[in-house]
Order: structure tokens, then C-alpha cells, then sequence
């Protein structure tokens, strides 16, 4: 048994021993491969290496073996910037926590990310180092890694902490004092940053970067002159173009700080600027132009410092107010008070300096009382600086230029609503008289009469000034004229010629003519003809108005039967040919048959036919010459020109009266049956005319001559508007309306002349009695109760009463801007008219009215016409010029529109002369002369400033003319002004807002300190 038991002991042992040496082979031939591994590793096979590490940790199970290969497995990962080896480093330290490796790991892969330039990944790996793990010579390369990585990632705090540590290192002690310098540099710790640069200036390494930064240094620490002495010994030892750009800022500042400017130039200049994060070139910012701006300012260069101050666009801060201010200072010394003008508003409107604010809006106060001021009024200009400053030493000066800025600013308006808004503060009365009546001027000029006479008897409250008393006394005359209150204009032109003030007004050179006119409009024509006569006879200069005083002085001796002094009065006007000259030959024949010249008159007026062909008083004068031979016997003669007088003015109201003339002639030559034809004629195609009555009347006569009253009892019943049994009670009741409305009892009119018409709608007088009607609403204001009466004149053939009819609808048409309605009243009055200035109404009206309908080729078509009358005034030219540049603005036509402006500049007033002048600047701006568009620009804002949307819009146009003058702080700053003060134009809004954009971007590529919208 006990042999058994040994043997089967030894058999064991044997078996053990057996496995043992199995496993020791195993083991022995794992370890060769694994040196085989590192030596592969340590030769920088890492792939080969990584791969034979594998194949062993996947033979081996002995644990260390296995640790180590999952280690180095990981690490070769990391060398070979495979995507999965933070995550093998990870899992080695997971899967082996207890490995003498772990520490290592940690420290290795940091210092290959370290040596590789990774320093982000570097200090990742850094972090997890376990640094009591780590031996003294270990410590203190952990410790330089770790701050440089740190300082590389700029978490300087960190980076201090460990550089520190190693700042008297032997091996490390050098660079990190470079370091913690630098880092202090950074951080504006000038000092420290000092103190460890001279610690390592002696070493060559250092040398260069350090020469730099230590200029840098002495001059952020106020060292100038020793800034500048490192600074030019470094600038003669390189040569890259960006460290000669940095010193040369250095130096230039230096300087500019010890108030050396003229050295400071040439440095400044040589500064290239810094790139920003996404900018591809290297930029200057807005300190950098002011300092160089500021050197040449100091010189006396004001171009050039103008050049440099410019380019501050948008800047909202204490450099960019000083910049601002001496910008204005340099423009002015240029006598370029417009741009000092921006300038120095920019500058007011900034607080960071208040002493230079208060300087600021003192010039700029004082700029826009010179110059006027596009933005604002120069009293609210001036009134601001005084509330802002009440205790200022230009108080006295200041307020003096306000009381005077009133009148010379020509903005009346604001003027006046500042005036009357501080009367207890500023109770100057004759500023207030002044501009009370030239505010009224311009409501008069705009045909608001009735405001203007306001103003009129508001400046005339005051009346301190003779001269403005008497002026105001006139205008209010002359607005009661406008007004159709004669007897008041009379009152009031009467009173002026009276005032002690007058003789020295230019208003007294016509004054006789105004009287008399005031006289005429109240029929009193002896009167009139007095004071015409006395204006005549002080020989005026002005032969336009000299022309009509003779026409009006001929009118009152016609009418007052003095034929012969009439006639005497029209050959004055005909020798003067300026106006009406067909009227003073047709009213002179007229007058020479009143005084029995009946072979005259007949001269006269076949000389009158021949002589104005295109006359509108042409229809008249044939009738006139017909009627002329009847009486001189001549019938043929008087038929051939009635005949002439129907064929050649089928419209006209003399028609009729020519027919039924011509079937007189035949009844009185006994000639029935062509006068019977005559006068059915003109039954038949004037129906309800007194023409077609008399007519009728006549042919009855002729039927009952005849034998052949039945057939005229046929003929009569066709015709509606003749009602013949009830003759009697028609004539009755329209002569005892035509009563009331003779006697001026307009009520009692109205009511019995509707009554009429309401008897008789197709009455014998229903012409007249729609006509009074419609004259009597129109009177009392009632527009609308009129028109319909007009218009029922305006349908029936051609009368005495058509073309004031035509005349009155169309003005109520244009009144409700019913354009559709008003164009073809105004076409027939324009066809149909006797009196010129119908004529003008018609086609003044017309372009007008094509205009609204924006049909431009129309517009401008009767705008030529218009023009090409010599009768119209200036006004009404005005309009005719402005809607021939307006409509060829319209069609592109800016050449036609360029002449129109310059015409419509030379008679314009108010707002149209504003719009005239903007298109100057306009024009000129196109055309590349863009000073000379400014100065345009100028004197709209100084003459012009109450008109607002051509201020803005003339403020956008110059800040396009200094853009082009390569001014840009003069065009942002404008368009900024133009973007914040005039939002309500928002077509000018939207074009300054595109402006500003495009200028911001393009002043972006060379300017640092402009933000653009992205």
C-alpha cells in the first residue's frame, strides 16, 4: 500500500513538473516577443510594435505582461494619432487601476502631445498626473510642461502657478521667467512683466522677442523716451514688416505722448494697423487716425489732418469726440463751414468731455446762424445752446443771434412757433412782426389767404417797424383782394398809401394799380380809370403790368361810353404788344362803331380777322363785322361772314346769334322762305336758347305772313321747350326771380328761380335761371348745390353763359380731385373759351390734372402750351415748368428735366423753389461736380430749411458728394443725422440707411473700429 501511495506521489510530481516546464516555455517565448515589441517601440516602429504587443497580450495570461502591453498598445495608439487612443489610455487605466504604469501613462502621453505642439491634448493628460508619484528631475519637466501648456491655452493663472515653480530652475528657469513676463505684459502688470524680462535679457534666445516687448513696456509704463530708444535700436536690426509696423507704433506714440508731433508723423505713418479675427488684411483703428490726425492738427497741416479725422466713422467715444471737435476747428480754418458744421454737432452731441461738448455746440450755435442748418432751425439751434448753458459767457452774443437768426434763417415757420412758444422769454416785437409777415407772405404765395391774413394782422399788432406796418397793411389788402373782398382791399390799399412807413417799401412802386383794380372789381369805373391813369403816368419799368393798366383803363372808359379815350387807351396797349393785343384791337373797333366810324369799324375789323388768325376773340369779331355790314347795308357781305362764322367756329356761342342774324336778313329782304329754313335751323339745333326762341317767334310771323298757321301750329308742337299757351306765365315767373337776383336778394332768388324751374323745367329762360342758380350757390360757398346747375349750362349748345359755366365746374372738379370729371370740362373750356386767361385756366389745369393721373407725356405736353403763352404770371408758369421736370424725371428724360428745374429756379417760390434747388444739386452731383452740388445743398438748408423732405433729401445727396470727395466721417455722419431726424420720408429713410450700409462695408476693409451689420 505504501509503495502504491509513493508511487502514485512521484507520478504527480512528475505530471506537475511536466505542466510547469510547459508553462515556463510559454511564458519565456511571450516575454521574447514582448521585447521584440518594445525594441520595435523604442525604434518608432510604433504600427509593428502595436500590433506584436497585441499578438502577446493575447498569448500571455501572466497579469504584469498583460499590463504592460495594454499599455504600450495604448501609447503606440496615441503615437500614431489613431482615433480610439484617448480611449485605449482610458481603458488601460481602468482595466489595470493598480499598474505601476498608470502614473507614467498619464505623463508620457501628455509629453508626446507636449513635444508634438498638442497643447490642448497635452493639458488634458497633464491634469490627471499624479505629481507626488513623480521623482525630483520628473517634477520638474512636469511642471514647465504643464505651465507652458498652460500659457499656450492662455489659462495664464494655471500657467503662473507651475512656471513659478521652476523659475530658478537651472534647465527651465530662463524660459519661465520669459514666460511669467509675458503673461504679466498681457495682463497690464508692466512692473512684474519688467522686472523678469531684465532677469533674462542677457541670454541671445531672448534677445530679440524681449527687444519688442520691453519698448512696448517702457511706453505702457509712461518711460517714453526710453521706449523710444529700445524701440529705434530694435527697428534697425530687422527686418520683418510686421515688428517694423508695431515699433514704429510705439515710437509714433511716444512722441505723440511727449507732444513731439512733428517727430511722431512719420511713425505714425509707418504703423500698418492689426489684423482681427476674419480680417484678411491689417487694419488701423479709430485711435490710430486720431493721433496721426491730431500730429498734423498740432503742425498747422489741416488737409491732412482733415484726411486723418475723416476717417473716424461712427465713433462713440472720448477719442472720437476730441477727434471730432478738431476736426471742426481744422475745417474752419479751412473756411469749410459746412463740414465744420457736422463736425462739430457730432461732437455736441457727446458727453464724455462735457468742456468740449460745450465748445462744440457753441461753434456749431454760431455755424448755423452763418451758414443755416439743414437738421434744425438756427433759432432752435441757438435756443438749445442757451437752455443747455443759461449761464454761459456767450449768453449776451447768443441770444442777440437768435432774435436776428429769425429773419435770416428764412424759416418763418418754426421761427414763428418758436417765437410765440417762449414770448415771455424772448419778447422781442419787432422779430415777431417780421417774421409774422413773412410767414404770411409765403401762406399768401401758397394761396392760403385766409391763415395769411392772420399773420398779416398778428405782424400788424406789433407794428414797431413803419416799413412792416405798412407792408403787412398791403399784403392784408391783397389777400381781401384774393378773397374777392374788394371793398376791404380797397379800405387797406388806401390806409397803406397813407402810412409814413410806405415810401421806402417796394410794394408803394404799384400801389396806384391796385387801387384801381380794387375800384374796377366794384364796377366803379371812374375810380378805376383815375388810378390807372395815375399809375400810368408814373412810368413804370415794368411793361407787362404797364401793358394791362392801359387794357383796364380802355375796359373802364368802354364801359363808362368815353369811346374815344377808350380807343386812345387800347392803341397804347396794341403799341405795346406784350399781352391781349387781339383784345385791345377788337375792344379799339368796337369802340370806333360806338362813335358812329361804322366804315371804320368795318376796317378795323376785317384788319383784326387777317391780322389774328388764331385769336380767341376771332367768332367775336366775325359776328361783330356781320352785324357791322347789316348796318352798313352790305347783306351779302354780312351773310358771307355769318356763313364763315358757322363753318369755321361750329362751337362757338356766336353761332346761333350769327344764324338767326342771317334769317333776320332774309326776312328783312323779304326773302321767307330762306329765312324760314334759317330760323328752324336754329330751332332745331339750339333748342331752348333765346336764339331758338326769338327764332321761333320770328317764324311765326313769317307762317302767319304765309297764310300757314297751321303749319306752324305742326311745327311748333315737336319742339318740347316751347310751350306756347303758357308763354306768359313763364315770362312772368323768371322776370320776377331775374328781379330778386338783380336787387341782390339772393335767398329770395335762389327760392324763385327753383321755383321757376320746377314750373317750367324746360321754360323759355331755364338757361338763364340754371345759370343765376348756379352762381348764386357758388357765391353763398355751396359748390355742390351749384354744380349740378352748371353742368346742365355746360349740355346745352353754346351760350353767353357756357364758359363761365365750363370755368366754374371745372375749378369744383379739381377742388374734389375728380381729375376723370375735370379733363374734359377743361378740354372744351380750352376749345370753347373767348377770354385768354380761361384759355391758361383750361391748360394750366390740364397738366395738372394729367399729372395726378400720372400721364406724363399729357402732362408735359400741356405744360408746353402753358409756356408758350405770354400772358401767364410767374406762378403759374412756375407750376408749368415743375410739372415739365417732374414728368421728364418721371420718363427718364433728365436732361429736359435739368432745363425745366433751371427755368422753374429763376420764378419759384416756398416749396417749389426748395424742390428747383434740390434738383440743381442734384444734377450737378450726376454730372460729377460735387462741391459745387454741395454749395447747392447749402443754400437750400439756409434758404430753404422749412421744406423738410427736401432738406433730407438734399442732406442725402451731399453726404453722396463727400463720399465721392473721399470724406467719409462727412458722409456717415450725415446720413446718421438724415437716418435719426427725418424718419417720417421713409423713401429718403430708406435710401440714406442703403448709403450707410454701403460706405460702412467699404470703410470696413481699412477701419478696425467700424461694426457692419452682417
Amino acid at each position: 500500500m505504501i509503495k502504491n501511495h509513493t508511487f502514485l506521489f512521484v507520478l504527480g510530481l512528475l505530471f506537475t513538473l511536466h505542466i510547469t516546464a510547459q508553462e515556463t516555455a510559454a511564458y519565456t517565448s511571450d516575454l521574447v516577443d514582448y521585447q521584440k515589441a518594445l525594441a520595435l517601440y523604442n525604434n518608432q516602429q510604433y504600427l509593428a510594435a502595436q500590433s506584436m504587443f497585441r499578438h502577446v497580450k493575447e498569448e500571455t495570461d501572466e497579469p504584469v505582461l498583460n499590463s504592460d502591453c495594454a499599455y504600450y498598445i495604448a501609447n503606440c495608439a496615441v503615437r500614431l494619432n489613431q482615433q480610439n487612443a484617448d480611449g485605449l489610455i482610458e481603458d488601460f487605466v481602468e482595466d489595470y487601476p493598480t499598474s505601476t504604469k498608470r502614473n507614467t501613462a498619464f505623463l508620457d502621453v501628455a509629453d508626446y502631445y507636449f513635444e508634438n505642439s498638442k497643447y490642448s491634448h497635452a493639458l488634458k493628460w497633464y491634469n490627471k498626473v499624479d505629481e507626488d508619484a513623480l521623482s525630483r528631475n520628473e517634477k520638474e519637466a512636469y511642471y514647465f510642461h504643464y505651465g507652458y501648456t498652460a500659457f499656450s491655452a492662455k489659462k495664464f493663472r494655471d500657467a503662473k502657478k507651475y512656471l513659478t515653480k521652476v523659475e530658478n530652475s537651472k534647465e527651465y528657469g530662463s524660459q519661465a521667467k520669459y514666460y511669467i513676463g509675458f503673461m504679466a505684459y498681457e495682463g497690464d502688470d508692466y512692473d512684474e512683466a519688467n522686472t523678469y524680462f531684465e532677469q533674462v535679457n542677457d541670454q541671445d534666445r531672448y534677445k530679440e522677442k524681449l527687444a519688442y516687448y520691453q519698448a512696448d513696456l517702457h511706453f505702457k509704463l509712461g518711460k517714453f523716451e526710453k521706449a523710444i530708444a529700445l524701440a529705434q535700436e530694435r527697428l534697425a536690426q530687422t527686418e520683418d514688416p510686421n515688428e517694423i509696423s508695431e515699433l514704429s507704433k510705439i515710437i509714433g506714440e511716444s512722441y505723440f505722448n511727449l507732444e513731439q508731433y512733428k517727430a511722431a508723423i512719420p511713425y505714425l505713418k509707418d504703423y500698418k494697423g492689426k489684423k482681427g479675427d476674419r480680417d484678411r488684411q491689417a487694419k488701423w483703428n479709430n485711435t490710430d487716425y486720431y493721433q496721426l490726425g491730431y500730429a498734423y492738427y498740432k503742425q498747422g497741416d489741416y488737409e491732412n489732418a482733415i484726411s486723418e479725422f475723416n476717417k473716424i466713422v461712427g465713433g462713440k467715444n472720448t477719442v472720437a469726440q476730441n477727434a471730432y471737435y478738431h476736426l471742426g476747428e481744422s475745417y474752419i480754418k479751412l473756411d469749410k463751414k459746412q463740414e465744420a458744421l457736422n463736425a462739430f454737432r457730432n461732437a455736441s452731441q457727446m458727453t464724455f468731455d462735457l468742456k468740449i461738448q460745450e465748445d462744440a455746440w457753441l461753434n456749431y450755435a454760431k455755424i448755423s446762424y452763418d451758414i443755416g442748418n439743414p437738421y434744425q432751425s438756427t433759432p432752435q439751434v441757438l435756443l438749445g445752446y442757451l437752455e443747455a448753458y443759461p449761464k454761459s459767457a456767450y449768453q449776451e452774443e447768443i441770444e442777440s443771434l437768435l432774435i436776428d437768426s429769425y429773419i435770416t434763417s428764412k424759416n418763418y415757420k418754426d421761427a414763428l412757433e418758436l417765437l410765440q412758444g417762449n414770448r415771455k422769454r424772448y419778447d422781442n416785437k419787432e422779430a415777431y412782426q417780421k417774421v409774422a409777415f413773412y410767414r404770411g407772405i409765403e401762406l399768401y404765395n401758397e394761396n392760403v389767404f385766409n391763415e395769411a391774413k392772420t399773420l398779416f394782422d398778428a405782424s400788424l399788432s406789433e407794428g414797431l417797424d413803419p416799413s412792416f406796418t405798412a407792408r403787412a397793411t398791403f399784403w392784408k389788402a391783397e389777400t381781401d383782394y384774393s378773397l374777392s373782398n374788394f371793398e376791404a382791399a380797397l379800405i387797406g390799399f388806401k390806409q397803406f398809401k397813407q402810412l409814413p412807413g410806405a415810401n421806402v417799401t417796394p410794394e408803394m412802386n404799384n400801389i396806384d394799380y391796385n387801387i384801381a383794380y380794387a375800384y374796377f372789381k366794384q364796377k366803379n369805373y371812374a375810380q378805376a380809370t383815375d388810378f390807372f391813369k395815375s399809375f400810368i403816368a408814373k412810368g413804370s419799368n415794368d411793361r407787362l403790368r404797364l401793358n394791362d393798366a392801359y387794357l383796364r383803363l380802355g375796359d373802364g372808359y368802354f364801359v363808362l361810353s368815353q369811346y374815344t379815350d377808350a380807343i386812345k387807351a387800347y392803341d397804347k396797349a396794341i403799341a405795346i404788344n406784350e399781352i391781349e393785343s387781339d383784345y385791345a384791337f377788337f375792344q379799339k373797333a368796337i369802340s370806333t362803331g360806338y362813335v358812329s366810324q361804322i366804315s371804320a369799324k368795318i376796317k378795323d375789323l376785317e384788319q383784326f380777322i387777317t391780322k389774328y388768325p388764331k385769336s380767341k376773340l376771332r367768332d367775336d369779331a366775325l359776328y361783330e363785322l356781320g352785324n357791322s355790314y347789316v348796318k352798313a347795308g352790305e347783306n351779302n357781305k354780312a351773310v358771307r361772314t355769318y356763313k364763315q362764322l358757322s363753318q369755321e367756329y361750329s362751337m362757338s356761342s356766336f353761332v346761333p346769334k350769327a344764324m338767326l342774324r342771317e334769317g333776320l336778313v332774309y326776312y328783312n329782304s323779304s326773302d321767307n322762305i330762306k329765312a324760314l329754313n334759317k330760323f328752324k335751323e336754329v330751332a332745331r339745333n339750339y333748342p331752348g336758347t333765346p336764339e331758338a326762341v326769338q327764332a321761333v317767334a320770328t317764324a311765326r310771323l313769317i307762317y302767319i305772313d304765309l297764310g300757314q298757321v297751321d303749319e306752324y301750329a305742326r311745327w311748333v308742337r315737336q319742339l318740347d321747350y316751347v310751350e306756347v299757351t303758357d308763354a306768359d306765365l313763364d315770362n312772368t315767373t323768371y322776370e320776377s326771380a331775374e328781379k330778386q337776383y338783380l336787387d341782390n336778394n339772393t335767398d329770395k332768388a335762389i327760392t324763385q328761380f327753383n321755383g321757376y324751374l320746377n314750373s317750367f323745367p324746360n321754360g323759355i329762360h331755364a338757361l338763364n335761371a340754371h345759370f343765376y342758380l348756379a352762381q348764386m350757390y357758388d357765391k353763398k360757398g355751396l359748390m355742390e348745390n351749384a354744380a349740378p346747375h352748371y353742368k346742365y349750362v355746360t349740355e346745352k349748345p353754346q351760350s353767353e353763359f357756357t364758359e363761365e359755366a365750363l370755368t366754374q365746374l371745372s375749378e369744383y372738379y379739381l377742388g374734389v380731385k375728380n381729375w376723370d370729371l375735370a379733363i374734359p370740362m377743361l378740354k372744351r373750356l380750352e376749345a370753347e373759351a373767348n377770354f385768354p386767361n380761361h384759355v391758361i385756366f383750361a391748360q394750366s389745369n390740364l397738366m395738372k390734372a394729367y399729372y395726378q393721373l400720372e400721364d406724363f407725356v399729357q402732362a408735359e405736353a400741356y405744360a408746353d402750351k402753358v409756356l408758350r403763352s405770354s400772358k401767364i404770371d410767374n406762378k403759374i408758369k412756375s407750376d408749368a415748368q415743375v410739372i415739365i421736370a417732374r414728368s421728364a424725371i418721371q420718363t427718364n428724360n433728365e436732361g429736359k428735366a435739368k432745363a425745366a428745374y433751371a427755368e422753374v429756379e429763376k420764378v419759384a417760390t416756398g416749396e417749389t423753389a426748395a424742390e428747383a434747388l434740390y434738383y440743381r444739386a442734384y444734377f450737378e452731383n450726376k454730372e460729377g461736380n460735387y462741391k459745387t452740388s454741395n454749395a447747392s445743398v447749402q443754400k437750400l438748408a439756409k434758404d430753404f430749411s422749412g421744406y423738410k423732405y427736401y432738406s433730407a433729401k438734399g442732406l442725402v445727396l451731399m453726404a453722396k458728394n463727400y463720399y465721392a470727395l473721399k470724406d467719409a466721417f462727412q458722409a456717415t455722419y450725415i446720413l446718421e443725422s438724415v437716418i435719426e431726424n427725418f424718419k417720417n420720408f421713409e423713401d429718403v429713410l430708406k435710401e440714406a440707411k442703403t448709403e450707410l450700409a454701403k460706405i460702412k462695408t467699404e470703410e470696413a476693409k481699412t477701419n478696425a473700429s467700424i461694426q457692419t451689420e452682417n
